[in-house]
């Protein structure tokens, strides 16, 4: 029972930081390491395996005629970026990792480097390029994000999704233009470049499915 509760802690901590921007509060988290075995492998958990953290991104379970069955578990390095796959006897243990999750800004990049302000002490966080990765293109100055901590280091840089941005450059709808799925490129405030419906014109608030690189909807 414990064990299940400190797994929906776990969970309920990664929910937290890809909920919407405007509907978030302050996050300051630690998620304690916890001893789990393949039964409990949940998407979006984060697995310490031989000194780093790795994410599950998705399993399968296969069973066996004869013997026990075998779950195979997609792995992202968070540290690294690259992507794993292993296949483990049905009870192997694993342990959690002991991450920290906290809420923060983005203020500028420099070279390599991006900078952050944690948003409850207010202190700068430099992170590598490689670790923001291509959510780069959804960051501009005072985006709200989440960044995770393992052992001190940034592993991760979560950026809400859904997340509202305004179309910075589109080219003009066309007029009498009724085709149902006509859609065209248009550059966001952050940079991001995305189709969206005809309809929509310079200026406009639209919802971004900011893990997909998809719109959503146009805000009114």
């Amino acid at each position: 029972m414990f064990r299940s509760l400190l797994l929906s802690f776990l969970l309920l901590n990664t929910a937290t930081a890809f909920a919407p921007a405007h509907s978030r509060q302050s996050v300051s988290s630690t998620a304690l390491q916890v001893a789990i075995d393949t039964s409990d492998i949940k998407n979006g958990l984060t697995i310490e395996l031989e000194g780093e953290p790795y994410k599950v991104l998705g399993f399968s379970i296969m069973k066996q005629a004869r013997g026990a069955a075998k779950t195979t578990i997609k792995f992202k390095n968070l540290k690294r970026g690259n992507t794993i796959e292993n296949t483990y006897r049905s009870g192997e243990k694993f342990q959690t990792a002991q991450i920290e999750k906290y809420d923060a800004q983005y203020t500028y990049s420099e070279g390599e480097t991006f900078f952050f302000m944690n948003s409850e002490t207010f202190e700068e966080v430099p992170v590598s390029s490689n670790v923001v990765g291509d959510r780069a293109k959804w960051l501009s100055e005072g985006s709200e994000v989440t960044l995770v901590d393992f052992k001190d280091d940034v592993i991760e840089v979560v950026v809400p999704s859904p997340c509202t941005y305004q179309v910075a450059e589109t080219e003009p709808n066309v007029k009498g233009n009724t085709a149902q799925g006509y859609t065209k490129p248009a550059t966001l405030d952050c940079g991001a470049v995305i189709n969206v419906p005809g309809f929509i014109e310079q200026g406009t608030q639209i919802r971004v499915d900011t893990e997909k690189g998809e719109y959503l909807d146009r805000v009114n």
